[in-house]
């Protein structure tokens, strides 16, 4: 269920703010944005596994946070980062 080695590959291609960017703020989120995905479909199928859901709701609160973050931080950049991400309407 977590995220496979080749697939954070993936991510941190594609939002890494330099080459040896491993965890910033931005990338953190698309990580966390890809296992919300996977969790939210897993639980579409196996709607009483309250562990996941618990799990499920920690993350979406470490996201909401690092985007308060970002979003004090610089502006332009959290609009670009949701936009990227497709989150928040």
């Amino acid at each position: 269920m977590a995220l496979t080695q080749q697939r954070k590959q993936e991510i941190m291609g594609e939002y890494q703010a330099h080459e040896t960017d491993t965890g910033s703020a931005d990338l953190q989120v698309a990580m966390l944005s890809d296992r919300i995905n996977q969790l939210s479909t897993h639980l579409r199928a196996n709607q009483n596994d309250f562990s996941s859901r618990r799990g499920l709701m920690q993350l979406i609160g470490r996201r909401r946070r690092l985007l308060s973050y970002i979003k004090r931080q610089n502006q332009e950049r959290y609009q670009a980062l949701i936009a990227r991400l497709g989150i928040r309407g």
